[in-house]
């Protein structure tokens, strides 16, 4: 068999395997002149590299799909003290973003008042670690209404939900008692996933206006339960941004 033929047979395995890129940059280095001189492991270490690439980008694109979090333009790297905000304890932010939390298991209680950047934060932070690890991203009342509500018409899919959201690599509840908890079953649920996160070792983020002091009058003051889920929310790191204008 020559070299054309031979090459054909391998690019129509390639396509057949689904490497599309691998059998491109194999037809695109057979073309080139200094073909014959190449390295072959420099070669091989070519074209796995490109399909190795495209997999990664995919497979990425795919989480931050799966978390809605697709298209959004929040970077860690703007995370920085400013004129606008600075981010306490010193250095937390540069401490985040090695993902060094998700990795060990720890969890995240970012504080701050409205329009402080906690969400952008937040945000940031998931979009980060949608390159390594599955996230979840939540607006924390919307999930906890849909969830209970889930339970009391469907109780496999719940048990579904909750194993999902427990599994996540990283989940995160924005807006966290943004409005009060009145619903006995929404404070259980709140209670089943960050109680199963912490059996699994899993990370959990937490944005929140409301000062931790408060938060068991937003609990239908059920001082124990406020006291279990505040524990396991704080009991890693706390983010504080405190806004230094107006602008």
């Amino acid at each position: 068999m020559n070299g054309t033929k031979l090459l054909s047979s391998i690019t129509d395995n390639l396509n057949e395997m689904g490497l599309a890129r691998m059998s491109e940059s194999l037809m695109n280095a057979y073309k080139s002149p200094d073909f014959l001189n190449k390295d072959r492991l420099e070669l091989i270490s070519e074209m796995v590299n490109d399909e190795y690439q495209i997999r990664i980008s995919k497979k990425i694109e795919s989480r931050l799909r799966h978390a809605g979090l697709l298209g959004s333009p929040e970077t860690i790297d703007s995370c920085v003290d400013s004129i606008e905000r600075e981010y306490k304890p010193n250095s937390i932010v540069s401490m985040l973003k090695n993902l060094d939390f998700i990795a060990n298991g720890q969890n995240v209680c970012i504080l701050g008042a409205s329009d402080s950047g906690k969400t952008y934060l937040a945000r940031a932070l998931a979009i980060e670690a949608c390159r390594f690890y599955k996230v979840e991203y939540h607006h924390c009342s919307r999930l906890l209404e849909n969830v209970a509500a889930l339970k009391s018409v469907d109780f496999v899919k719940y048990s579904r939900k909750i194993k999902a959201l427990i599994k996540a690599d990283l989940l995160v509840l924005d807006d966290f008692l943004l409005n009060s908890i009145m619903d006995e079953q929404e404070l259980k649920v709140l209670f089943s996933i960050l109680e199963g996160r912490i059996e699994a070792k899993a990370s959990t983020v937490v944005c929140s206006q409301r000062q931790p002091e408060s938060w068991t009058s937003m609990m239908m003051n059920d001082a124990v339960s406020a006291d279990a889920i505040l524990k396991r929310i704080t009991r890693h790191y706390t983010v504080v941004i405190n806004c230094r204008s107006d602008n």
